[in-house]
């Protein structure tokens, strides 16, 4: 990353399948992002723009810690695209063969799988209610919404729909109703997921505090883990998303999330003015 120069902060933007983001490493400079910040970056007009916006740092039993914003300034509590576009900036830096991460999820583990991929064992998925959380006790397998779908936490709530055809929802005008719902207290993130082959899946994403985007990991692993419950995969699945696909193996470590990763540029902001 470049160094600072004078009062103009210096940042990273990359992105995973499209998913994009900016990214602060606050190592060497201490804490720097504000939720001000956070709002000024994501406008795509008179900003950078970006899905979400994480920062470096720190931590004391990890070799990094993340912290994950969404475009709107609301924290969030994961974000796999993220996760893996930084370790792979991390992994290709460093030469090391695993990295251990920390965020408001856990401890995380990735390593290089070659040709380009990065793997990423985003944890144990939490499927209880309070886990997810849900305004009330009651199955998550299909809540009692139409079209019954499946709620997963992948240290972040999320709702996906199993629908024959994904480009049929007009996700825009849908996934806001569903985002709101008052059975997530929390907000969440939504997917309409078609099942098109053996363990093939095409999603399309509404992200919590964001809105469409091209992709999302950790809802990739959300829909996985809902695919399997539900019976409708059996093994290691392939998601095609918008411009791209991430792999998922369920495991019994964790969710384990491959694909690849993209570093566009570096720059620094010098703020609205």
């Amino acid at each position: 990353m470049v160094e600072n120069a004078g009062n103009k902060l210096p940042f990273m933007k990359m992105h995973g399948l499209g998913n994009d983001f900016v990214v602060f490493d606050e190592r060497e400079s201490g804490p720097v992002v504000t939720q001000a910040l956070v709002i000024a970056m994501a406008d795509r007009h008179m900003g950078v723009g970006y899905d979400q916006l994480v920062a470096i740092r720190n931590h004391e039993t990890a070799d990094i810690e993340l912290v994950f914003w969404n475009a709107d300034g609301s924290i969030a509590g994961a974000c796999g695209n993220a996760t893996r576009c930084i370790a792979g900036w991390e992994l290709a830096g460093t030469g090391k063969a695993v990295l251990s991460i920390r965020t408001e999820r856990g401890l995380l583990e990735a390593v290089d799988a070659g040709h380009g991929d990065i793997e990423v064992n985003m944890g144990q998925p939490m499927i209880d209610w309070h886990k997810v959380p849900l305004a009330r006790e009651m199955d998550t397998l299909e809540l009692p919404i139409e079209g019954k779908p499946t709620a997963t936490s992948m240290g972040n709530p999320h709702c996906t729909f199993f629908v024959d055809d994904v480009d049929a929802i007009n996700l825009e005008a849908f996934g806001p109703t569903i985002e709101h719902h008052p059975l997530f207290p929390e907000r969440t993130n939504v997917q309409i997921a078609q099942i098109t082959g053996p363990n093939q899946i095409r999603m399309r994403v509404w992200e919590r505090g964001v809105g469409i985007t091209l992709a999302s990991g950790s809802s990739s692993c959300a829909v996985a883990v809902a695919a399997m419950r539900r019976g409708l995969i059996d093994g290691p699945a392939t998601l095609t998303l918008d411009v791209g696909e991430i792999r998922i193996k369920l495991l019994p470590t964790g969710v384990h999330m491959t694909g690849k990763w993209a570093h566009v540029f570096d720059g620094h902001w010098r703020g609205i003015r």
